[in-house]
């Protein structure tokens, strides 16, 4: 089986390279395709890795400001060759899935959202991510034949995976199509329970300190109550939620692996105010044995069980979050039966399902091309 491996841009970190890193050693001699890369951003990460970029590479400033191409990445995209390829295994949020393959290819798209600012809240997204004022005025403009190239590069895709429900659900609106949900690898045996006289009075939040993952309510509600919390992550909107943030509020940066499974495993709980297709950060948590206080959205009530896994609140404000924490604060949870119920979503497990999927997926489809094969000769002799 010869397969190549297709993802948006290497020029960052983030729940997606992990997959794809899963991907990678599943079939360590496949190459990747990929729009932009930028290896010191990604921090070696890939240096084993064949990569092959798009003529996009060669655009000044495009690997630092990537958010601002979007209007060529469908062209871009479309210019790889797989016709030497038997299976081609994309994973997308946005354009890798758009690829060209010809018919005898197996294109298998494992895909983390459908393109969220062409189907969702564009202005939201100019705003979210501080894209300069001329692009913001003009994405609205460029969304419309954005959005229709995506409906129809997605009709070229064989087979869909889902990393969530809540994905696979979005999948079938946008896109009209069926997908198998497999949630994304967690090293889950990188964190463990603390025992209960070591965990500490702080509250932990995880991730890129950016706009919809509403560290704004958290700290809202946490300088209002006075206890403590941790934030690790960096991101656009540091310095804007520190300034608002009060001295029970602290901010580390980045930590190491060793570090963040401490921090996870001593906290007296874990706060998850956004909306999520995966949320990677709440399962590391989970597998560390503790609760969260989650909103409601997206995949976490997928995986989640309220008073057992921790306490849901069901608005994104301070007030519904302050409430979720004070009721939290009264039950007592069983550790190792978190941590035991997430042993699923574990990085061998992932592997060893996706490899089976696409040996599967390959074939029934050379059995359908073999069918038709078959069916076209007995019409040409007839």
């Amino acid at each position: 089986m010869k397969i190549a491996l297709v993802h948006d841009y290497l020029v960052q970190i983030g729940g997606a390279e992990h997959v794809l890193k899963a991907f990678t050693e599943i079939f360590p001699h496949a190459p990747i395709y990929t729009l932009l890369h930028d290896r010191k951003l990604m921090r070696g990460l890939f240096d084993d890795s064949t990569i092959i970029t798009s003529s996009l590479q060669n655009i000044p400033f495009a690997k630092k400001r990537h958010r601002n191409f979007p209007p060529l990445m469908p062209t871009a995209i479309e210019e790889f060759d797989f016709s030497d390829y038997d299976v081609v295994l994309s994973d997308s949020s946005s354009f890798a899935k758009g690829i060209i393959t010809a018919p005898h290819t197996l294109h298998i798209s494992y895909v983390h959202t459908p393109m969220r600012y062409a189907w969702d809240d564009c202005q939201k997204y100019t705003s979210d991510f501080g894209l300069p004022q001329l692009i913001e005025k003009t994405v609205p403009f460029l969304m419309n034949p954005i959005r229709l190239w995506d409906y129809a590069s997605a009709q070229r895709v064989d087979e869909y995976l889902a990393n969530s429900q809540f994905v696979a659900k979005r999948i079938k609106k946008y896109y009209h199509k069926e997908a198998k949900v497999i949630n994304p690898p967690v090293n889950t045996k990188h964190f463990t329970p603390a025992n209960k006289s070591e965990i500490s009075d702080y509250y932990l939040m995880v991730g890129r300190l950016i706009a919809y993952k509403r560290h704004d309510i958290a700290i809202d509600t946490f300088n209002k109550l006075g206890i403590p919390l941790k934030i690790i992550g960096r991101g656009p909107e540091r310095k804007t939620l520190q300034k608002k943030a009060k001295s029970n509020i602290q901010f580390l940066g980045r930590a190491s692996d060793e570090k963040l499974s401490e921090y996870y495993a001593h906290c007296k709980g874990f706060i998850f105010p956004q909306e999520e297709d995966f949320g990677i950060v709440a399962i590391e948590a989970l597998a560390s044995g503790r609760p969260i206080i989650a909103y409601k959205g997206g995949d976490i009530a997928e995986h989640m069980e309220d008073g057992v896994h921790g306490v849901f609140f069901h608005k994104q404000t301070k007030e519904s979050l302050q409430n979720a924490i004070k009721r939290c604060e009264k039950m007592d949870f069983d550790s190792k039966y978190i941590a035991q119920s997430v042993q699923k979503f574990d990085t061998e497990v992932f592997k060893r399902t996706m490899e089976s999927y696409v040996k599967n997926a390959l074939d029934q489809h050379l059995k359908k091309r073999a069918h038709w094969n078959t069916k076209r000769q007995i019409q040409e002799i007839a």
